[in-house]
């Protein structure tokens, strides 16, 4: 069975198909800038356009940058202040005419990670961490999602940990890897002291330079790059409109 996941970036939004049964791609995926600004009506506008560059007509899932209750945006990290209080899964049903299942952006990576990826059967607890414009928590306990967790948003130097050690943070000072490395690092010895996890997954575009700031991480915990990278919000968000 296949189903449309789409993921929701602060800078890009992205979709594919994807076969439940294996977590692989089924075709290319697409992506769309996201827009400026990112309002409800012109983010719905996109998840349109996206189900329609796929010619889908089945369940479609939509992994977004916000606490999630039952469909209703409760935050709005990284998009228009105006999400809050809306109820995406009825707005984008509405514009895309399918059924849509909306979840925490992090939560859905951190489904499709679980499933198929470096999560799959390991016991105790999973922590996986995006790293993109923001930084997107997911949280698992013996294969179990505690959903909504917003572990970016914990206070280090006085501002948020997103603010401080993103992707878009090391872009915006320009700092190189092992330097922002160091920053990242800080964060993970925060969330070990919190939740103490037994494996950390790292996603997110940054996730796939992990080889160039690997040695400034000093958690003692395993921490590995997501199996699929970047595409984990979009395999997690399909699985989420199917389960």
């Amino acid at each position: 069975m296949n189903a449309l996941g789409i993921d929701v970036g602060g800078s890009g939004i992205k979709g594919a198909l994807v076969d439940v049964s294996t977590g692989a791609l089924v075709g290319e995926r697409h992506r769309v800038s996201t827009p400026r600004p990112a309002t409800p009506d012109a983010v719905a506008g996109v998840i349109a356009e996206i189900a329609r560059h796929h010619d889908w007509t089945g369940p479609i899932g939509c992994g977004f940058p916000a606490v999630i209750q039952r469909g209703v945006a409760r935050t709005a990290a990284n998009v228009d202040a105006s999400f809050i209080g809306t109820d995406l899964a009825k707005l984008f049903g509405e514009r895309t005419g399918r059924p849509v299942t909306v979840l925490n952006d992090a939560d859905a990576a951190g489904l499709g990670e679980v499933r198929f990826g470096e999560g799959k059967d390991v016991p105790g607890v999973v922590l996986l961490v995006t790293i993109g414009t923001g930084l997107g928590t997911a949280v698992f306990t013996d294969g179990r999602l505690v959903p909504n967790t917003e572990f970016g948003h914990i206070s280090m130097h006085d501002e948020d940990a997103e603010h401080w050690a993103s992707d878009a943070a090391r872009k915006r000072e320009d700092l190189d890897w092992p330097t922002w490395g160091r920053r990242f690092d800080e964060v993970l010895h925060r969330l070990c002291e919190l939740i103490w996890p037994d494996k950390i997954i790292l996603g997110g575009g940054a996730a796939k330079k992990m080889v160039r700031f690997r040695e400034s991480l000093t958690v003692d915990v395993p921490v590995v790059p997501a199996s699929a990278l970047n595409q984990a919000g979009i395999v997690g968000a399909a699985l989420a409109a199917t389960d």
